[in-house]
């Protein structure tokens, strides 16, 4: 049997999407400073050419793969069929307490002294903001013409962000647990019963 190969098409898809995985870990592994296109390279098994001509600056490489990811967190989130509000009010609290988000904030405070990154992500930031709300109000099954419960969502994804900063240093599952209980009671109260 030979061996068989991908078209070139297919192996430089492949390779750019190795690539942003790995700027991802990079970055939620070690922070912005030790995430250079070489390391991320690296981790990806690829060489450094091969990333500059898939992304020519860094700034490229970490705001696609943030965005890349984002992306597959919302496709994995529109997937959900939580049973109840409760179930969806978690899913929403996890969106903020994994990979995604620790490389998001890393990126953000590279983006707050690095004026040609700033732009990009605050752009990348707004509309991936819109989304997260969008996909929590059909979790949710929520009504925004009834007033508060725009509010009330809003709050709900506020919240989790903070939890997911708290998460940062310690993982305190237990707790989140309680927090996200009451949030699912509260949410069902301003939403209505019906989920």
């Amino acid at each position: 049997m030979g061996v068989v190969t991908l078209p070139k098409q297919d192996r430089s898809r492949a390779t750019r999407r190795k690539l942003l995985a790995s700027a991802v870990a990079c970055l939620a592994e070690r922070g912005w400073s030790g995430s250079t296109v070489s390391v991320v390279a690296e981790h990806a098994g690829v060489s450094r050419g091969a990333a500059q001509h898939h992304f020519p600056t860094r700034e490229d490489l970490f705001t696609a793969a943030v965005e890349y990811v984002a992306e597959e967190r919302s496709e994995a989130l529109r997937a959900l069929r939580p049973q109840g509000r409760a179930e969806a009010v978690a899913a929403l609290v996890d969106l903020y307490t994994g990979p995604l988000f620790r490389a998001a904030l890393h990126l953000w405070v590279a983006a707050s002294h690095e004026p040609q990154l700033g732009e990009r992500v605050t752009e990348l930031e707004s509309r991936v903001g819109r989304e997260t709300h969008r996909i929590a109000v059909e979790l949710l099954d929520a009504d925004e013409t009834v007033p508060g419960v725009r509010e009330t969502v809003q709050g709900l994804l506020d919240m989790a962000r903070g939890l997911g900063l708290a998460n940062l240093l310690t993982d305190d599952g237990a707790r989140r647990g309680r927090v996200v209980e009451e949030w699912a009671g509260i949410v069902d109260r301003v939403l209505g019963h019906a989920p």
